[in-house]
């Protein structure tokens, strides 16, 4: 399958459409009763507000499951509350311990059309019997040439990497 993106290219020569790269690391615990972490990825504003929800894992098939969203307390409180479950393109299954890639491109459904300004992708994760951690990773949009954001979290999460190709 190909993909095609449209550039636009503004009056200060940059480009307004770019494939974003998200690599997300779920560490392997060695814990007696693991879990696998619930996880939602959005797009933040500087304000903090929420510009897009990219993906959002839970436990899909499990009547409940959408009860201990909340766990994800920050998600939770900026869109999650307001969220009709599923997020169409965006709610999937939890995932297990590795690296997840996901790609999109500016424009294009979920990430949606971003204005020039400050953003941070967030990526809050929570486990039961587990704990809690958000890493964010910021950049500026539109971009005038390739980026490339990394960090990483202490328990819940690992390695969390942002590449974005103009």
């Amino acid at each position: 399958m190909r993909r095609f993106a449209i550039l636009l290219l503004l009056n200060s020569g940059t480009v307004a459409a770019a494939d974003f790269d998200l690599s997300v690391q779920i560490p392997q615990m060695k814990v007696i009763e693991y879990h696998k972490p619930y996880v939602a990825i959005w797009v933040e504003r500087e304000d903090q507000s929420v510009a897009a929800n990219l993906a959002l894992w839970y436990a899909v098939r499990d009547k409940e499951g959408h009860k201990w969203l909340q766990d994800l307390r920050q998600w939770w409180r900026r869109t999650g509350r307001s969220q009709k479950l599923p997020i169409d393109g965006v709610t999937g299954a939890t995932r297990a311990s590795g690296v997840h890639r996901l790609k999109f491109t500016s424009g294009a459904r979920p990430l949606g059309t971003l204005k020039p300004g400050k953003y941070s992708i967030v990526v809050e994760a929570a486990r039961e019997v587990g704990g809690r951690e958000l890493v964010k990773l910021a950049f500026e949009w539109p971009v005038t040439g390739a980026v490339h954001v990394e960090s990483s979290g202490n328990t819940e999460l690992g390695a969390v990497s942002l590449h974005i190709t103009p």
